[in-house]
């Protein structure tokens, strides 16, 4: 009898130990509800359905919450509770946090973001192929005359007797005008034009000297005929690569590691293309996102 109480009393001791061991995998309760947030962008729904679709493929229930307002309504709920995660840009991210950081390289921004969150919230791997960074244009006669300007960093001793046109593009998420926009230039003056052809023209007649577009340019090849898009290795226009912010505690490995593989696979022109199909032609977000999780066999 004694041995059979003792059996009784190990298999008991057991049964115990899994149940912690399994708790201890995640801290995502069976069949919790994760509320993945969105603001009032195309491409803040768009990265919302991704992500939940991710999550789901790890296990987890989801569902989106959409019109959530600009960045800081849909951060106010995800600080609530009331949404769980939400998709982001790295340096704007970093703006609304602390605006005095100075950092500019991917990875700096990153660990910038990490340490200026509030307690409770966490970022995941940031989408290295995903920079949704302006671009900096110049008209292609003025790129060429003289000293040849072929990268942001030439444009430093010009910046000071020049005009800078911006332009926002609608459907991406918002990123907010700082003083500091390029690096080592101050500007005489900056001019917010309403679309990109508007801005061309400006540049092509003079009236402003320097482009500075949130619009990928890739994208709308005849809207930049006569201009020259520069390089910016030396990213003089701070990162702004996508990843995910979530509240702390709430993800198992599993359901981590699915967004840091979307993070692997997500490009900008994939993003974008999803953004415009969405934005302009009517597709279902969530139709969308599926294609790309299936089509990347995540």
């Amino acid at each position: 009898m004694v041995v059979v109480a003792s059996q009784r009393v190990l298999a008991r001791f057991l049964v115990f130990v899994s149940v912690l061991l399994i708790a201890s995998c995640g801290n995502t309760e069976p069949g919790t509800l994760i509320a993945v947030g969105a603001g009032d962008s195309a491409e803040s729904v768009v990265l919302a359905e991704i992500y939940a679709g991710a999550l789901e493929r790890a296990g987890a229930r989801t569902e989106v919450v959409t019109r959530l307002g600009d960045r800081s309504e849909y951060l106010a709920a995800l600080d609530a509770g009331r949404v769980h995660l939400v998709g982001e840009h790295t340096g704007p991210l970093l703006t609304h946090f602390n605006d005095r950081a100075r950092d500019q390289l991917p990875k700096a921004v990153a660990s910038a973001v990490s340490a200026a969150l509030p307690p409770g919230l966490v970022v995941g791997d940031i989408a290295e192929s995903a920079d949704l960074r302006p671009r900096v244009l110049l008209p292609a006669r003025q790129a060429t005359h003289g000293a040849a300007v072929r990268s942001v960093r030439d444009l430093t001793a010009r910046c000071g007797d020049s005009t800078l046109g911006v332009v926002s593009a609608p459907g991406l998420l918002p990123d907010p005008a700082v003083r500091d926009r390029i690096a080592g230039c101050e500007f005489t003056t900056t001019v917010a034009f309403s679309d990109l052809s508007a801005l061309r023209a400006a540049l092509l007649d003079g009236t402003v000297q320097i482009g500075l577009v949130t619009v990928l340019t890739e994208l709308a090849p005849t809207e930049i005929d006569g201009l020259t898009v520069l390089s910016d290795e030396d990213y003089c226009v701070r990162a702004q690569n996508v990843l995910p912010l979530f509240r702390r505690g709430l993800l198992d490995h599993r359901q981590i590691t699915k967004l840091n593989y979307v993070a692997g696979e997500l490009t900008t022109a994939e993003l974008t293309r999803m953004v415009v199909r969405v934005r302009d032609r009517g597709a279902s977000p969530e139709d969308s996102a599926r294609a790309w999780l299936d089509a990347h066999r995540l």
